[in-house]
């Protein structure tokens, strides 16, 4: 759907104009900061309820009414949240109206623009009941009243006596009638779920498509909820690649805490670390390119060493994870020269993960919580030997990996492969 400028939205609306027919248009305003589910079931239910051939979504730049709070995103982020959120809704359209003002916009100047371009159309100004109770101290309300018809949500039975009072209240003063909207309750308001939402929480309130767009820009300084990033990244992989990934996940957090690194660092970073493990080596390089990423020889032929590099690429573009996060699951296969502690972690957790099964692999695990660094030493020198065995060069990093860590612990630097 995206959303639509002010000429666009002109387009639109004048596309419905047929013959004499006089069209229902809804206008739907707010801060949707964020947008969540009772924003969209609102939206469905008094579609369908006031038989609207058009919903005009208007997310507000500067509110009238209250401030925003200080770290709220930009209103082009919220512009861009709406049309996420809202896009599955039928003949509906998210306008800039207010979004380009740069003052507070009144309901009375968005209506009023809108029916200079619409002036046929029966406009509903669809709000919640503590909005509507307010109506009449709204600026120009008199004005305003004659021209919309108010569509108000209403929350039940609680709602019911105070909206048929101010109905009556609006229509004996101003002639307005008046339109009830029962509408379902979600248990979440926008200021909730932006106090859960960097608590890994939230994730049940949003549309699939506007979560990822938060997770992806951590928009609220959003977090992904467990859940939600194991089921992504498990679609990622090969079936039989998910239960190693479970593996990491578990020993993931245990690992980090022995050590002093971030347990949610180093299991996010253990759930995505081989989502790009199943492409092929062309795609490998698509991705690369997308990316603007170069690699070396050794690297750009072979996929083992190709995926822990597009897989940081693609855990940073789409899921938005920090720059400790991408550098762990860039180095999880070869380590590298100066690792950082998350990445030191995450590189044994791949190996000593409970589904593994090789030679010398319990003493490495008993290794792995006794001696950091002397655990990366022995895996890094297990692989060594494994790779030399099948006529395989070791990677420049691995080797300069080992040739760092034992210097730091002045043992001898002979290395496989040198």
């Amino acid at each position: 759907m995206g959303y639509y400028g002010y000429a666009k939205l002109e387009y639109s609306m004048n596309k419905l104009n047929i013959g004499d027919k006089i069209l229902k248009i809804g206008v739907f305003g707010g801060t949707f900061n964020p947008p969540h589910i009772g924003h969209i079931q609102s939206a469905e239910t008094a579609k369908h309820k006031l038989g609207l051939d058009q919903l005009i979504v208007v997310p507000a730049g500067i509110p009238p009414h209250k401030d925003l709070p200080s770290d709220a995103p930009s209103a082009e982020i919220r512009l861009e949240l709406a049309s996420i959120a809202f896009d599955g809704i039928p003949n509906t359209t998210i306008s800039d109206i207010e979004i380009t003002k740069n003052h507070p916009a009144y309901a009375i100047e968005t209506i009023t623009e809108i029916k200079h371009q619409y002036p046929n159309a029966k406009l509903f100004l669809i709000i919640g009941t503590d909005m509507f109770l307010t109506l009449d101290s709204w600026k120009d309300s008199e004005h305003l009243l004659r021209l919309v018809t108010p569509a108000v949500l209403s929350r039940g039975a609680d709602d019911s006596g105070k909206i048929t009072g101010y109905a009556l209240h609006l229509n004996e003063n101003y002639g307005t009638k008046t339109e009830t909207v029962p509408n379902p309750i979600v248990e979440i308001s926008s200021s909730q779920l932006r106090e859960i939402l960097p608590k890994r929480g939230g994730a049940e309130f949003l549309s699939d498509s506007c979560y990822s767009y938060m997770i992806k820009n951590r928009v609220y300084g959003a977090k992904p909820n467990w859940e939600w990033l194991r089921k992504k990244a498990h679609t990622m992989l090969d079936p039989s690649r998910v239960p190693h990934v479970e593996g990491c996940e578990a020993e993931a957090p245990l690992l980090a805490k022995r050590w002093g690194a971030d347990p949610d660092d180093a299991k996010e970073a253990a759930i995505l670390h081989d989502i790009t493990k199943r492409l092929s080596t062309a795609e490998h390089l698509a991705t690369l390119d997308l990316y603007d990423i170069m690699v070396g020889d050794l690297e750009n032929n072979k996929e083992k060493l190709l995926h822990p590099i597009t897989g940081a690429a693609l855990a940073k573009a789409e899921f938005g994870v920090s720059d400790d996060v991408a550098g762990a699951i860039r180095w999880h296969t070869t380590a590298r020269s100066g690792m950082t502690l998350l990445e030191k972690v995450v590189y044994l957790v791949d190996y000593i993960e409970p589904t593994r099964d090789l030679p010398g692999i319990e003493h490495l695990r008993e290794m792995a919580y006794k001696d950091l660094d002397e655990a990366v030493i022995m895996g890094l020198e297990m692989t060594m030997s494994d790779i030399e065995a099948r006529g395989i060069l070791p990677n420049e990093a691995s080797k300069d990996a080992l040739l760092f860590l034992r210097s730091q612990k002045g043992q001898t630097n002979d290395i496989i492969g040198k």
